[in-house]
């Protein structure tokens, strides 16, 4: 099992990944607008810091790898960038976003406290060695086409480029065409292995291409997964979240409505203090 703990942020925005208590990443798919992000990061923040929980805020400046040429992808590196780190700032929180080539991660650094390599550019090795060469810590979603032991070649690479502080995320696997399926015995393998791993409740319940120009899936079934890998001890879950997800502008089929977040992030922690050993 993981011995090390992850430091995310500095000072007083710390966050611990350390096993004692889930980490909650949690935001929007994609910065719509300045003005909605800024409000639920607001709206995320004081939720948290009632319940006393640990919490990074997601956010993506750019969608690279929509469905359609035509689709939404966000305000771009520099002011997406800029954005996420004047909310970290601000709010005194950490953020995270995704990065897409090696110029990305040594920019977005700069700027936020964490940063994310999708899953499908999770073997890119240059990506990779770039994001490990910043002074960020690291998540690694494992990629769809991925076995939880096809992990370890990528862990090596980010501690060949100097970089101890970095864990992954799982977020299903494919199953046939458009559909995925989250394997819950993903989860202890790769902490057998010594990483911290964080379960993606949102995109596990994606339909990748399966409304033609764009993904659907099955938002409903979100907090079902994440209880389901909370108790297999997984060490924090990742949600995308909107205020009104049939207006999203990506993913708003998987993302768990504002207003019930608090809900299910209550369940989640009470799940895992009570599978804590």
């Amino acid at each position: 099992m993981p011995s090390s703990s992850i430091q995310i942020g500095r000072d007083d925005k710390r966050v611990l990944l350390d096993g004692q208590a889930p980490v909650f990443i949690l935001g929007p798919c994609v910065i719509e607008s300045e003005e909605l992000t800024w409000q639920l990061a607001r709206d995320i923040k004081e939720m948290a810091d009632k319940e006393g929980y640990r919490f990074i805020f997601k956010a993506s400046y750019d969608k690279a790898n929509r469905t359609s040429i035509d689709s939404f992808r966000g305000p771009g590196l520099e002011d997406g960038c800029r954005l996420l780190g004047e909310i970290g700032c601000e709010l005194g929180v950490p953020v995270t976003t995704d990065v897409h080539t090696p110029h990305d991660a040594e920019y977005a650094a700069q700027f936020v406290d964490l940063l994310q390599i999708p899953a499908f550019l999770c073997r890119q090795t240059d990506l990779i060695v770039a994001a490990a060469g910043t002074d960020r810590p690291v998540n690694v979603k494992k990629g769809q086409f991925l076995a939880p032991w096809d992990l370890r070649p990528i862990a090596e690479k980010l501690q060949a480029a100097g970089c101890d502080q970095f864990f992954f995320t799982e977020r299903g696997s494919s199953f046939g065409y458009n559909n995925l399926v989250a394997d819950m015995r993903s989860i202890p393998l790769v902490r057998e292995d010594g990483y911290r791993v964080i379960f993606d409740a949102t995109h596990s319940v994606q339909k990748p291409g399966g409304a033609g120009s764009s993904s659907s899936g099955d938002g409903i079934l979100a907090p079902v997964l994440a209880r389901a890998a909370v108790a297999a001890g997984c060490d924090g879950v990742f949600i995308e979240t909107h205020s009104d997800p049939a207006e999203a502008k990506s993913d708003g089929p998987n993302q768990i409505p504002l207003a019930e977040l608090p809900k299910v992030l209550s369940s989640l922690a009470a799940i895992h203090e009570a599978a804590k050993l």
